[in-house]
C-alpha cells in the first residue's frame, strides 16, 4: 500500500480500508494517521476526492445508526432467549430454552431523552433572550402531548 497516495485510496480496496475505519470509530486525525498522511491533507482530499468523503461519512452513519439503535433497545428493555444444550458422549441429550427480559435502563433512558429532547429534559434550562431566568419545567410539562 504505498501510504500518502491519494491514487490507492480511491480504489475498491482503499475504500474498502476507509470504510472499515470509519466503522470502527476513527476520528479524521486516527484515519489520515493510519493513512501515513496528515489530518489537512485528508480534510483537502474529502473535497476533491468524492469518494473518499461519501465512504467515511457512509460508514460512520451505520456506526452510529448500530450505536443508536443498541441504546434504544437498553432505554426499552427487550426480550431475548437462552438456549443451553447437554451433551453424551457426542449426542445431544437435553436442549433448554429459557426466555429472559432484560428491564429498561433508566440511565439509558435519561441519556437519550436529553439529547432527543434537550427542549424539555436538559438539565438547565436556556432562558431565551430577555426572558424571565427562573424557569421550571414540570413532569406535566415534560410528558405533555404523549399520549399513554
Amino acid at each position: 500500500m504505498a501510504k500518502g497516495k491519494a491514487g490507492y485510496w480511491t480504489t475498491p480496496d482503499g475504500l474498502l480500508c476507509l470504510a472499515a475505519y470509519a466503522r470502527d470509530g476513527l476520528t479524521d486525525e486516527e484515519t489520515a494517521r493510519k493513512m501515513g498522511i496528515s489530518r489537512s491533507t485528508l480534510s483537502e482530499w474529502k473535497k476533491r476526492y468524492p469518494d473518499i468523503s461519501d465512504t467515511l461519512k457512509e460508514g460512520k452513519e451505520i456506526v452510529d445508526a448500530k450505536v443508536e439503535n443498541a441504546l434504544l433497545k437498553r432505554a426499552l428493555g427487550y426480550e431475548y432467549e437462552e438456549v443451553s444444550e447437554k451433551y453424551e458422549k457426542g449426542e445431544l441429550t437435553e436442549r433448554k430454552v429459557t426466555k429472559k427480559h432484560v428491564t429498561p435502563d433508566t440511565t439509558a433512558q435519561i441519556f437519550w431523552l436529553k439529547n432527543r429532547r434537550p427542549d424539555v429534559w436538559r438539565d438547565k434550562a436556556v432562558p431565551e433572550e430577555g426572558a424571565d431566568r427562573n424557569v421550571t419545567v414540570s413532569f406535566q410539562d415534560a410528558v405533555k402531548g404523549c399520549e399513554v
